[in-house]
């Protein structure tokens, strides 16, 4: 079990060593999936809870068993990457026990019509609850602490090593004190020296970044990759999701930039404001690298990608995007969903 007494949080120690061990052999399941659409044969953990799917029963019965708060988890049958989260993730056997001695895990389906009543009382299908939280993708984590409220929120599929640090984060209640970014900063600093450079790309603009869409409405959406110097998983990124031949057709109708997270050089930002690249990551609260971020022709954020992603999940955003979906009022899930069914 994880020791939650240490200082500095266990998984940046011995755990991360390991997990970097188990990267640079090429390996590593928690990256080398296949996303594509198909049938898969995956089924949640018994101790997941049955749930009457009224959250404010659920929070009362995790302070009657002395946890320390709740996860709804939404997914959705034959996706690649709760498939990851269940059978990597909660495979394990540390993480496996440690969410059960602190949390309940309630599972909602983004597409169903079961009833969840939220913690104010309202009432919601598990599609339009979806919905309400903004669930762009699959899996999805809500955390919510023993008060009922909403303390961490996971968008996408988080390899091991961080999902570890997300758990520790709110079991440990280091979200009353600090923002996760600053945690995991703190508990696994950025590199300070140039340790290798970013992957390069012969369709990244080069600095100075000019970003500002405010004033004169650009041709093209925009997307950013926050990433970081010494970084497996924005290694993996380069190497397999955008070296791609259709991503790599579709990011040509983008403006795409990298950008150091940790960075100390000037950017203009989209909206037009004159920061630091390290102070406008920490105005987006960007926890997870490589973290791509996504901006329309006035420069206001679409979406963005900050977990693991591959390259069906990377292509079809890129679509949704660049044809502007969002448009229509169809998050992500909803236009992807039609696009199948087409």
């Amino acid at each position: 079990m994880i020791d939650a007494r240490v200082t500095r949080p266990l998984w940046c120690g011995v755990l991360l060593a390991t997990w970097c061990f188990v990267a640079s052999a090429g390996d590593d399941p928690s990256f080398s999936f296949d996303d594509r659409p198909a049938v898969r044969d995956f089924e949640h953990p018994s101790w997941f809870k049955s749930s009457f799917l009224d959250l404010r029963e659920d929070i009362a019965e995790v302070i009657e068993q002395g946890k320390r708060g709740i996860m709804v988890y939404f997914g959705q049958e034959n996706c690649a990457y709760c498939e990851a989260l269940i059978k990597v993730n909660f495979g394990q056997e540390d993480i496996s026990k440690y969410t059960q001695h602190h949390f309940d895990v309630i599972e909602l389906n983004i597409w169903g019509s079961r009833e969840v009543t939220d913690l104010e009382g309202k009432q919601y299908t598990e599609r339009d609850f979806a919905i309400f939280h903004d669930t762009n993708f699959t899996p999805s984590i809500l955390f919510y602490d023993l008060d009922g409220k909403l303390v961490l929120r996971l968008r996408g599929y988080y390899p091991p090593y961080r999902f570890r640090a997300a758990l520790e984060y709110v079991a440990d209640g280091h979200y009353k004190n600090e923002s996760f970014r600053d945690y995991l900063a703190r508990a696994d600093p950025p590199p300070k020296f140039d340790v290798g450079e970013l992957n390069e790309q012969e369709f990244f603009l080069p600095p100075p970044h000019m970003l500002d869409r405010s004033r004169i409405r650009a041709q093209r959406p925009l997307v950013v990759f926050f990433e970081q110097r010494d970084c497996h998983a924005c290694d993996v990124l380069h190497s397999d999701p955008v070296s791609d031949e259709e991503v790599r057709l579709l990011l040509h109708d983008f403006d795409a930039v990298q950008v150091d997270m940790w960075s100390d050089d000037p950017v203009i930002t989209p909206r037009g404001h004159k920061l630091s690249i390290v102070d406008w990551s920490r105005e987006l609260e960007i926890v997870y690298a490589p973290t791509l971020v996504f901006f329309d022709e006035a420069g206001r954020e679409v979406m963005r990608i900050g977990s693991v992603v591959q390259v069906y999940r990377l292509g079809r955003v890129l679509e949704y995007v660049a044809n502007r979906g969002y448009e229509s009022g169809l998050t992500y899930q909803q236009w992807h969903g039609r696009l199948r069914q087409r």
